[in-house]
């Protein structure tokens, strides 16, 4: 990952909010690690910023670190987490945030009360207000130029996807279809933005249709809202909750497709994960999922149950759909991590260059010149 061809910053820190990490590891989390740590932005000199519990948390957003950025001029902050706190914002140029997705802004009715209460205040005022952005897709690029500065500037910064699971095909595009059996498994909280209620419909249109033995396997945690209850309810769905990754492998070893049917993504880098095994992913035909599947994967529309469960049960009875499905999903491994290598280079050379601006007391123009290191 490091590569001595890139700047250093002449003086300042450089200074990234990792207060959220460091309890239950979620896809947020894991980007966070993956593209803000110090090997991540190798050469440059990076200092995590960290807190014990949530109360620390909450205590380094809103006071430590504005407090640590006025007191020292030449620091700039990256936000990979959570928003920038208010009083963080005030830092203008000197704050960088990494944008997921734009749901605090467009998702309200899907938001828990923390989250509207905490983040949804201070996302908003950054958005508007904060020059520059990094996000972790186009997807997420076009959503945010709805909300920000006709000026702003956003840059791709899309995560390279690693086999956190040690996931391998083996055998998958030799195997043979269980007539009447099909396990689906669906990765990620179990809330109301992930709309696994359409999921758990599909899955009894499956069962009423030839695969009376289908299951929905849901791994992760019970979040707010009463998805949780309904789903359990639901002949054929297992809720295993927040598992550790030798039984998310196991589980997805052993299943004959990824599902999610979440009403919007940012990115949606479980699915990409998945493709480590071979899977083939189903999801919802929107803009996001055909950016992250290229063309791979199995696109439906997850509100109608039935016509979603037609084509997938096609495609569970057709063997060579399956086995196809394994080379598809390799081919578009590569073609993201070759995308996201190129975006790392950009980034570093962005960083470098504010955080040098920051050493020398100069503010940075809007559209700062850099120039990517070589190699990249």
């Amino acid at each position: 990952m490091t590569d001595d061809h890139a700047a250093k910053p002449t003086a300042g820190r450089i200074l990234v909010d990792m207060t959220h990490c460091g309890r239950r590891t979620t896809g947020l989390e894991r980007i966070a690690q993956e593209l803000f740590s110090p090997l991540a932005l190798a050469p440059l000199p990076v200092e995590a910023v960290t807190a014990r519990d949530r109360y620390r948390m909450v205590l380094q957003q809103i006071a430590g670190l504005p407090a640590a950025g006025l007191m020292d001029r030449r620091a700039i902050i990256l936000c990979p987490g959570f928003p920038p706190s208010l009083p963080l914002t005030v830092l203008g140029w000197r704050v960088l945030p990494y944008i997921h997705d734009l749901f605090l802004l467009t998702r309200a009715a899907d938001l828990n009360p923390r989250a509207k209460l905490y983040m949804v205040p201070s996302f908003r005022r950054a958005v508007r207000t904060l020059p520059r952005f990094l996000v972790n897709s186009e997807h997420t690029r076009a959503e945010l130029q709805r909300f920000c500065r006709p000026d702003a500037e956003i840059t791709l910064y899309r995560p390279r996807v690693r086999n956190v699971f040690d996931l391998a095909p083996g055998a998958r595009a030799e195997a043979v279809p269980v007539p009447g059996r099909l396990d689906l498994v669906a990765l990620g909280t179990v809330e109301p933005r992930k709309n696994l209620g359409a999921a758990a419909a599909i899955l009894t249109a499956l069962r009423s249709t030839g695969f009376p033995e289908a299951r929905l396997h849901v791994v992760g945690r019970a979040g707010w809202g009463p998805d949780a209850e309904r789903l359990r309810a639901t002949p054929g769905v297992i809720l295993h909750g927040y598992q550790e990754r030798a039984q998310v492998r196991a589980l997805l070893g052993s299943a004959d497709a990824l599902i999610s049917t979440s009403h919007d993504e940012g990115l949606g880098l479980p699915l990409l994960e998945a493709q480590f095994a071979g899977l083939t992913v189903i999801a919802p035909d929107a803009t996001v999922f055909r950016e992250v599947l290229g063309t791979s994967g199995l696109l439906i529309d997850p509100a109608d149950a039935a016509a979603s469960a037609r084509r997938i049960g096609t495609w569970a009875e057709e063997r060579s759909a399956r086995a196809a499905q394994v080379t598809l999903a390799a081919s578009n491994l590569d073609r993201w991590n070759r995308l996201a290598e190129s975006d790392r280079g950009r980034v570093i050379a962005l960083v470098a260059a504010l955080a040098e601006r920051a050493a020398r007391g100069q503010p940075a123009p809007l559209r700062l010149p850099v120039e990517t290191p070589q190699g990249h």
